[in-house]
């Protein structure tokens, strides 16, 4: 059930601010569920981004040895560490209070598990910002605009499948897991959200080398996805390379997989 606020876009006394895109997550069943499919262990290094007044944050602290938190909204960590002082568990807590797409992972030996609600002007940059730290995730746990988590799991042929599907899944496996409602929020965001993992692949099924050409490759592609490859990859592909790499020049960049994007980018490395 939503906890009730006495304004709207108010919890606990913080309004809550456009420029941060925030939207407080209150469903109790909701936050519940997505601590389950986190399932935290007290082996975990985990780091949650975003996590405003804390209601996925003490319901992970319990699970955990310790939690560290990256807050960009100084004014919630007064209130934050507060809410995690009444449940006992401050000691627990390390903030860090800086933009999250600025973050550096440093390297402890062990990889980290990263969690949180986004908000969802940052949440496409700050993915692939993590991505290019890979090396030091285990996975990402993530709230995101429903249509964004889409986008991230289509598969060729889908009106959603596209640049980002690809690029994020070069580097990762993607698995939606549930929708969360406008209404488990305060103040509710006018579309639905969803929670999706992210497991970065040990080995980048694109090779570092290859990941320049790759990825213009894909720009290009779908910068115009009406038209025939014949035609968008005219300046990077001839028509006979597509004929060599086993590729119709009239396919659409939406009929194309991964491998097949590899193949082309493979062509002029040989």
């Amino acid at each position: 059930m939503t906890r009730p606020s006495t304004q709207t876009g108010i919890e606990d006394g913080h309004r809550a601010r456009k420029r941060f895109g925030q939207n407080f997550l209150t469903d109790a069943g909701v936050i519940a569920q997505i601590v389950s499919a986190i399932a935290p262990k007290q082996s975990d290094v985990m780091l949650e981004i975003g996590p405003g007044l804390g209601a996925l944050t003490c319901a992970l602290l319990p699970h955990l040895p310790a939690l560290t938190v990256v807050e960009l909204d100084r004014d919630l960590i007064p209130k934050l560490k507060t809410r995690c002082q009444a449940a006992g568990m401050a000691e627990k807590l390390t903030v860090r209070a800086e933009d999250a797409l600025q973050l550096s992972l440093t390297p402890n030996g062990q990889r980290q598990r990263i969690v949180g609600n986004l908000p969802y002007n940052i949440g496409t940059p700050l993915i692939f910002h993590l991505l290019d730290q890979a090396a030091h995730i285990q996975d990402m746990t993530f709230m995101l605009q429903k249509e964004v988590v889409d986008r991230l799991a289509a598969e060729p042929g889908s009106r959603d499948y596209g640049r980002l599907s690809l690029t994020v899944q070069a580097r990762a496996a993607v698995e939606p897991l549930f929708i969360v409602p406008p209404t488990a929020f305060n103040p509710p965001p006018k579309v639905d959200s969803a929670i999706v993992r992210l497991t970065p692949h040990l080995e980048p099924r694109v090779p570092p080398a290859l990941w320049p050409t790759f990825n213009e490759l894909v720009t290009l592609a779908f910068s115009q996805r009406r038209k025939t490859l014949g035609n968008t990859l005219k300046p990077l592909r001839t028509a006979d390379e597509l004929l060599a790499a086993g590729i119709d020049p009239i396919r659409r960049a939406e009929t194309l997989d991964l491998d097949d994007f590899l193949r082309l980018a493979r062509q002029r490395h040989r």
